[in-house]
This record gives C-alpha cells, structure tokens and sequence, in this order.
C-alpha cells in the first residue's frame, strides 16, 4: 500500500489499517527512525493495559517464573 505526502506533510492511513490496528481519531503514533526505514507504530492510550497477558505462555515469562523460583530458595 502506498499513501502520498501533501505539500502541507500530511498524508492518509489506509482505512484497511485503521481497522486492523484499530487507529481512530487522536490514536497517537510514533515514528522509528533506525537510518534505513521508517516505522510507523500506534501507540496505545494505555501501554501497560495493552501488554497485559502479552507474555502469559511465552519463554521469556517462563525464564523469569524460574528466576523468582530460584531466588526465593536462596532465601
């Protein structure tokens, strides 16, 4: 998908994205800038809520479930 920039720096989001990435109306955004490319991430009204089970069942979560194990036995 491609979008045009207006001689004002503005430019559309797709409507197929707004509806994927759920961005309405004064959902912000932050722009990465790596050198390279160009991300354009939205960012959620409340970041804490939006991970909130993001890590549930995964090795990271199961790494630090370890970790505590291990330091509550060492006393």
């Amino acid at each position: 998908m491609t979008s045009t920039v207006t001689i004002r720096g503005q430019t559309a989001i797709p409507a197929s994205i707004r509806r994927q990435f759920k961005i309405t109306a004064h959902t912000r955004l932050e722009w990465i800038d790596d050198g390279h490319s160009i991300t354009v991430v939205p960012v959620p009204q409340d970041p804490i809520l939006a991970l909130q089970g993001k890590y549930k069942n995964s090795r990271l979560s199961q790494a630090l479930a370890d970790y505590r194990t291990r330091e509550r036995a060492r006393g």
